[in-house]
């Protein structure tokens, strides 16, 4: 079922001897569509993003996610930690764990899909969700908004991820805990394997355990492969800036998290709003650059007040 489709206005731009025509510009075609099960985002009819609500069991989690010139970063369900989704959100709500999908686990029920729209060099999606105890009991209700920018308007893949959770019915207050990477959460694929990380501030962290270190700072990048994958905290998000965990080897993860291993998060009626981004480039990328798509992304979620219930 195609759901939206973008047609982009022509323009001109001159400096010098540089012309950029209105066919050029209309080169790039974001479009989405949508079927049972998955959310689909292409560019000029090549993949950018899938997303997958149907037919899973536990979460619904974007499957796929590729760079400007066409190369997917994300690893699904590999045999070593099947639980593992490409990019996937999962916290612990009044201590049930909604990540590791064992049969004690939650289940994050996808309910409905709306407000979808291609247009203006991005993507957009609502997706509303029921997290579930394993008994059927409802912890708490979420509004997932996901946006998709493309090279032409941000430099790079853009994804925003931005989740609002409501309180069930006569429920004051929620208890969000967890283990050390309890977030959002990336998975890339093998040959990215034994890369290098590095953030806004320089820092190196602290050891965890193994390879895995945890690290607070307003965003965190990881490059690997000719590759350079970035990810950003809002600074409205509960304990801002994030605590990030990173491994690189035996594979290599990224996750924005709440430090909930230190200390569990109360929420009062209000509920728990978290916004996120992934940003992705083909090659190696500065730090100087990856702060300004930071600054402008900080922007671009105020102007559609992606932040706001």
């Amino acid at each position: 079922m195609q759901i939206g489709r973008l047609f982009d206005g022509g323009l001109i731009f001159l400096t010098g001897m540089v012309c950029v025509t209105a066919a050029a510009i209309e080169q790039e075609k974001i479009s989405i569509s949508s079927d049972d099960k998955f959310i689909n985002v292409h560019i000029d009819q090549k993949p950018l993003l899938s997303y997958q609500f149907g037919g899973v069991k536990f979460k619904p989690y974007v499957k796929e996610l590729y760079t400007p010139a066409g190369t997917n970063i994300l690893l699904d369900s590999p045999p070593d930690h099947v639980h593992h989704h490409g990019l996937m959100y999962a916290i612990g709500i009044e201590g049930v764990d909604f990540w590791s999908e064992t049969s004690g686990c939650g289940i994050q029920e996808h309910i409905s899909t709306d407000t979808t729209y291609a247009r203006g060099g991005h993507a957009f999606f609502h997706e509303k969700l029921q997290w579930l105890n394993p008994e059927g009991k409802v912890k708490a209700k979420e509004k997932r908004k996901v946006r998709i920018d493309t090279k032409s308007t941000f430099g790079a893949t853009l994804v925003t991820w931005c989740s609002q959770f409501r309180l069930p019915e006569g429920v004051e207050s929620l208890t969000i805990d967890g283990r050390h990477y309890f977030g959002l959460g990336a998975r890339f694929i093998a040959s990215m394997n034994d890369g290098k990380f590095f953030n806004a501030d320089d820092k190196e962290g602290k050891v965890y355990r193994g390879e895995e270190r945890l690290v607070r700072s307003r965003w965190c990048a990881y490059t690997a492969k000719d590759i350079t994958v970035a990810m950003f905290d809002h600074p409205k998000n509960p304990r801002h800036p994030a605590t990030w965990f990173t491994m690189h080897k035996p594979f290599a993860y990224l996750s924005a998290t709440l430090e909930l291993h230190e200390k569990t998060l109360e929420t009062d009626e209000k509920g728990l709003s978290v916004c996120y981004a992934v940003a992705l480039w083909d090659g190696k990328v500065t730090k100087e650059r990856i702060e300004k798509l930071y600054k402008k992304w900080i922007k671009q979620v105020a102007e559609d007040k992606l932040t706001e219930k």
